[in-house]
Protein backbone atom coordinates (compact mmCIF):
# COMPACT_ATOMS: atom_id res chain seq x y z
CA UNK A 1 0.00 0.00 0.00
CA UNK A 2 0.92 3.91 -0.41
CA UNK A 3 2.94 5.62 2.10
CA UNK A 4 3.82 9.28 1.85
CA UNK A 5 5.60 11.92 4.29
CA UNK A 6 3.13 14.95 3.95
CA UNK A 7 4.65 17.90 4.56
CA UNK A 8 2.53 21.03 5.77
CA UNK A 9 3.27 24.49 4.99
CA UNK A 10 1.64 27.19 7.53
CA UNK A 11 1.71 30.36 5.13
CA UNK A 12 0.68 32.96 8.29
CA UNK A 13 3.83 31.64 10.31
CA UNK A 14 6.24 30.66 7.98
CA UNK A 15 6.89 26.88 9.76
CA UNK A 16 6.40 23.60 8.04
CA UNK A 17 5.85 20.33 9.99
CA UNK A 18 5.73 16.87 8.84
CA UNK A 19 3.43 13.76 9.41
CA UNK A 20 3.64 9.97 8.25
CA UNK A 21 0.15 9.19 5.92
CA UNK A 22 -0.33 5.41 5.37
CA UNK A 23 -3.11 3.11 3.90
CA UNK A 24 -6.36 4.49 3.60
CA UNK A 25 -5.31 8.28 4.23
CA UNK A 26 -2.90 8.25 1.69
CA UNK A 27 -4.88 6.38 -1.24
CA UNK A 28 -7.13 9.15 -0.73
CA UNK A 29 -4.40 10.97 -2.09
CA UNK A 30 -3.53 8.96 -4.97
CA UNK A 31 -5.19 10.39 -8.06
CA UNK A 32 -4.77 14.21 -7.30
CA UNK A 33 -2.84 16.38 -8.92
CA UNK A 34 -0.47 19.85 -7.96
CA UNK A 35 -3.09 22.67 -7.89
CA UNK A 36 -5.22 20.33 -6.28
CA UNK A 37 -7.25 20.75 -2.70
CA UNK A 38 -7.77 17.85 0.07
CA UNK A 39 -9.34 18.14 3.33
CA UNK A 40 -7.52 18.21 6.53
CA UNK A 41 -9.28 15.59 7.58
CA UNK A 42 -7.07 13.13 6.23
CA UNK A 43 -4.38 13.84 8.43
CA UNK A 44 -5.77 14.74 11.61
CA UNK A 45 -6.65 18.50 10.75
CA UNK A 46 -10.60 18.85 11.27
CA UNK A 47 -11.98 21.54 9.16
CA UNK A 48 -8.96 22.81 7.58
CA UNK A 49 -8.55 22.68 3.46
CA UNK A 50 -4.96 21.83 2.01
CA UNK A 51 -3.72 22.55 -1.41
CA UNK A 52 -1.06 20.44 -3.20
CA UNK A 53 1.83 22.71 -3.64
CA UNK A 54 4.49 19.33 -5.72
CA UNK A 55 6.61 16.93 -3.86
CA UNK A 56 9.70 14.20 -5.36
CA UNK A 57 9.01 10.76 -6.26
CA UNK A 58 11.05 7.80 -4.28
CA UNK A 59 14.59 8.50 -6.49
CA UNK A 60 14.16 12.61 -4.98
CA UNK A 61 13.07 13.58 -8.60
CA UNK A 62 10.54 16.91 -8.05
CA UNK A 63 6.77 16.80 -9.21
CA UNK A 64 6.81 19.35 -12.27
CA UNK A 65 3.07 21.00 -13.11
CA UNK A 66 2.24 19.94 -16.90
CA UNK A 67 3.99 16.54 -16.87
CA UNK A 68 1.55 14.00 -17.50
CA UNK A 69 4.38 11.19 -17.39
CA UNK A 70 5.93 9.36 -14.18
CA UNK A 71 9.25 10.67 -15.14
CA UNK A 72 10.56 13.04 -18.19
CA UNK A 73 13.96 14.36 -18.70
CA UNK A 74 13.05 17.95 -19.87
CA UNK A 75 15.27 20.51 -21.08
CA UNK A 76 14.81 23.26 -18.73
CA UNK A 77 15.27 27.29 -18.50
CA UNK A 78 14.37 27.57 -15.03
CA UNK A 79 11.65 26.85 -12.57
CA UNK A 80 11.22 23.34 -10.42
CA UNK A 81 13.71 20.79 -10.88
CA UNK A 82 17.02 23.36 -11.26
CA UNK A 83 18.62 24.76 -8.19
CA UNK A 84 21.08 27.39 -9.83
CA UNK A 85 20.57 30.39 -12.54
CA UNK A 86 22.00 29.74 -15.69
CA UNK A 87 23.40 31.99 -18.00
CA UNK A 88 21.33 34.04 -20.58
CA UNK A 89 19.53 31.01 -23.29
CA UNK A 90 21.02 27.96 -21.94
CA UNK A 91 18.91 25.20 -21.00
CA UNK A 92 19.85 22.44 -18.49
CA UNK A 93 18.41 18.97 -18.89
CA UNK A 94 17.29 17.43 -15.57
CA UNK A 95 14.56 14.51 -14.56
CA UNK A 96 11.61 15.60 -13.18
CA UNK A 97 7.91 13.38 -12.27
CA UNK A 98 4.31 13.93 -13.49
CA UNK A 99 2.18 15.95 -11.45
CA UNK A 100 -0.54 13.23 -10.55
CA UNK A 101 0.51 11.72 -7.19
CA UNK A 102 0.90 8.13 -7.21
CA UNK A 103 2.36 5.04 -5.03
CA UNK A 104 5.58 6.28 -6.29
CA UNK A 105 5.37 9.83 -4.58
CA UNK A 106 7.38 9.31 -1.25
CA UNK A 107 6.74 12.99 -0.39
CA UNK A 108 3.69 15.31 -0.81
CA UNK A 109 4.49 19.30 0.03
CA UNK A 110 0.78 20.82 0.61
CA UNK A 111 0.02 24.35 1.83
CA UNK A 112 -3.32 25.16 4.42
CA UNK A 113 -5.95 27.37 2.19
CA UNK A 114 -8.30 27.39 5.02
CA UNK A 115 -7.52 27.23 8.82
CA UNK A 116 -8.84 24.19 11.27
CA UNK A 117 -10.19 24.64 14.13
CA UNK A 118 -6.66 23.80 16.04
CA UNK A 119 -3.49 25.97 15.01
CA UNK A 120 -0.85 23.71 13.63
CA UNK A 121 1.45 24.24 16.29
CA UNK A 122 -0.90 22.49 18.80
CA UNK A 123 -1.11 19.60 16.95
CA UNK A 124 2.45 19.37 16.21
CA UNK A 125 4.40 20.17 19.46
CA UNK A 126 8.16 21.25 18.72
CA UNK A 127 10.55 18.57 19.86
CA UNK A 128 12.17 19.25 23.13
CA UNK A 129 16.12 19.56 22.68
CA UNK A 130 18.17 16.61 23.67
CA UNK A 131 20.67 17.27 26.65
CA UNK A 132 24.15 16.12 26.05
CA UNK A 133 25.58 14.09 29.11
CA UNK A 134 28.91 15.23 30.28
Amino acid sequence: MAEFKVCIADPGTGKTYQKEVKDADAAAFIGKNIGESVKGELIGLTGAELLITGGSDTAGFPMRRGIRDLRKRLSLLGGVGLRRRMPRGARKRKTVCGHKISDRIAQVNVKVSKEGSKKLAELFPAPKPEEKKA
